[in-house]
This record gives C-alpha cells, sequence and structure tokens, in this order.
C-alpha cells in the first residue's frame, strides 16, 4: 500500500481511502464490520464517512453509517489506528430531519450547526476526536455534483466562510478535530478558505474531497494546480463514476443489487449516452491491455501528482479487494497513452 502525506499535517494516509456511503442502507452492520477488518487488515488507514450517510439519505437511516462506525471501534478497540475523515451537510432544504430546530430545517453552515453537528458525529462514532473534519458542499450556490455552469448568485452566499472557519478552529481549539478540509468545493472556495486562515489565524484546511474519474477530470482544469501549490491535496470520489467505469452498466445491463440499478434515478450524471458511449472506450482500453477496468480505473486516480487518497466504496466484499489492490498498482505508459486519447475527443464528458 502506498502512502501519501495528508497536506501540511505530517499524517501518512494511505492512497486508498475507506469510503462508507452505503453501509446502513446497501450493506449491514455486519458487512460494515467485515470491510473496515479487511480494509486495516490491508494497510487502509484512513476512513470517509459523513453526518448525512448513507446515501441517498433518508430521515430513518440518517446518521447510520457513523453509528456502524462507532459499534466497530467499540467492539475492536482499533480507534488509534484509523485516520478518520467526516462531515457536516452543506446548506439544503432536503434535509429537514438533520437539524430541524435550526434555520427551519435547512441545513446551514453557521457556528451553531458546526458545532452541534460536530458533537452529534462524536457521539454516533463513539470517539472523542475526529481527525478531518470537513464541510460536505459549501454555503453559497456554486457547481456543485455535476452542475457544469456556474451562476453568480451573490445574494445567496448566506453564512460567512469566516464565521464558518471560526466555528472549525473552536473544535480544533477543544480537541474535538484534528485539521479541517473541504469537499465539492471550487478553485476560489479553497484559496478563499486558506487566505482567511493565514489572516486570522485559523486552521488551514488540509485536502479537498471533489469527484475524479475518468469520465469526469474537471479537477485537473483549475483545482490540481492549487492541490499542488497549496498541499491541499484532493480526496477523490466516485473514481469509478458509481461503478459505472466497471463497465458493469454497458448496453443497459442492471445487475441485481447495484447500485444505479437501485438508486440510478437518484445518481443521473453518469448515466447519460455520452457517459456511456466512453465507459465502452475506457473498457477496450482495459481489456487491450489485459487489465481489468474497474482496477485500471481506480489506478488511474492513485497516480495523479495532486491526489492524496482515492475514496473507494464496494458492496461486496470481492469489490473492496480488487480496489484495495489498487494501492500497489501503476499503468504502463501504453495504457496512459491509450487512455489520454480518449480523453482528448472528450475533454469534459459525462
Amino acid at each position: 500500500m502506498k502512502y501519501n502525506k495528508l497536506g501540511h499535517t505530517g499524517l501518512d494516509v494511505s492512497v486508498i481511502c475507506l469510503g462508507t456511503m452505503t453501509w446502513g442502507q446497501q450493506n449491514t452492520e455486519a458487512e460494515g464490520h467485515e470491510q473496515m477488518d479487511c480494509a486495516l487488515d490491508q494497510g487502509v488507514n484512513f476512513w470517509d464517512t459523513a453526518e448525512m450517510y448513507p446515501v441517498p439519505p433518508m430521515a430513518e437511516t440518517y446518521g447510520r453509517t457513523e453509528e456502524i462506525i462507532g459499534t466497530w471501534f467499540e467492539k475492536t478497540g482499533r480507534r488509534s489506528e484509523v485516520i478518520l475523515a467526516s462531515k457536516i451537510a452543506g446548506r439544503a432544504r432536503r434535509l429537514p430531519w438533520v437539524r430541524p430546530h435550526l434555520h427551519d430545517g435547512e441545513t446551514r453552515l453557521d457556528r451553531a450547526s458546526v458545532l452541534e453537528a460536530c458533537d452529534n458525529s462524536l457521539k454516533r462514532l463513539k470517539t472523542d476526536y475526529i481527525d478531518v473534519y470537513q464541510l460536505h458542499w459549501p454555503e453559497r450556490t456554486t457547481t456543485t455534483f455535476g452542475e457544469m455552469n456556474y451562476k453568480h448568485m451573490p445574494e445567496r452566499d448566506g453564512i460567512a466562510l469566516e464565521e464558518t472557519l471560526r466555528a472549525l478552529g473552536e473544535l480544533v481549539d477543544a480537541g474535538k478535530v484534528r485539521y479541517v478540509a473541504l469537499s465539492n468545493e471550487t478553485a476560489w472556495g479553497t484559496m478563499e478558505f486558506l487566505r482567511l486562515a493565514e489572516q486570522h489565524g485559523l486552521p488551514r484546511v488540509v485536502s479537498v474531497q471533489n469527484p475524479y474519474n475518468l469520465l469526469m477530470r474537471g479537477y485537473e482544469y483549475a483545482m490540481a494546480e492549487v492541490s499542488c501549490r497549496t498541499g491541499a491535496g484532493l480526496l477523490a470520489y466516485s473514481p469509478l463514476a458509481m461503478g459505472v467505469l466497471s463497465g458493469k452498466y454497458i448496453g443497459g445491463a442492471r445487475p441485481e443489487g447495484a447500485r444505479m440499478t437501485k438508486f440510478g434515478d437518484y445518481f443521473p450524471r453518469y448515466m447519460s449516452a455520452r457517459a456511456q458511449a466512453e465507459t465502452v472506450k475506457y473498457v477496450d482500453i482495459a481489456k487491450k491491455h489485459g487489465l481489468d477496468p474497474a482496477q485500471m480505473a481506480n489506478t488511474f486516480v492513485n497516480m495523479q501528482s495532486f491526489v492524496t487518497s482515492n475514496i473507494i466504496g464496494a458492496r461486496t466484499m470481492d469489490q473492496l479487494k480488487s480496489n484495495i489492490a489498487t494501492g500497489d498498482m501503476t499503468l504502463s505508459d501504453d495504457v496512459l497513452a491509450d487512455i489520454e486519447t480518449v480523453h482528448k475527443e472528450t475533454p469534459i464528458g459525462y
């Protein structure tokens, strides 16, 4: 397993990060525990979760993923072996069950929400600290969750970034959080958080968790330079484009129990005709070089200089082991050249 430095922290995190988004919905508590056992034993010391998980979010499952991690910590006593990341939900009206007593049920990133969300996550996780606490998505309106075109609406900026960062600083000062980070963030937002940290002596963000995969390489156009120059590296999510890049949905196939079979309407961004056509090309490259398509896609992510860690998710143990195995893999120059040929034909595609 390869390890990278997490920002300026000095922490060494595995290039493979264990994603947990399915636990409590597609995966049972026992299956989640089995995945944690396996991942840690294979050298995966970095795990990612969120208060909102599992996804798709539902009132009846809210917080269940963190609870599953918490029962594993309680059962095994291995909390100190894990670098744990979690997230507070950003601004949204679609999660009225999260903090219904604040902001008329709209999730926000004000001081009260940040402090309460962290305390509740700590209780569910059965720990007294979170290593990396992330803002799941911005307070302001921006290009989040697949939105292609930025629409400037400063009247929707909402809670000032400085208030949010100061609240995160309170958590760090209290010892409840070790480091702070961003998710679904832009180049402007990342640089503004870094500027505020420098100006006011507040915590400096250590990473940015954004989508990145063969079908969606927009991170390279602005954010990659930010990551390389500031040290706030990418925690890449959806490295397989919700499993699409494995090739299992080609030709309209819908395997029983698969994520897009169950929740395709909730995750439309990789199911377009264009994305499917590009997937065929990448699967063909993998076959040409005798590679597993999913492993090729994960390894491509792992190899990028701006990537700190690749957040993999798995419904089955076979999938988990296949994903983890890419922590030691590289792609040949010939494979990378073929990938770039396809990418240049459709540089922004899903």
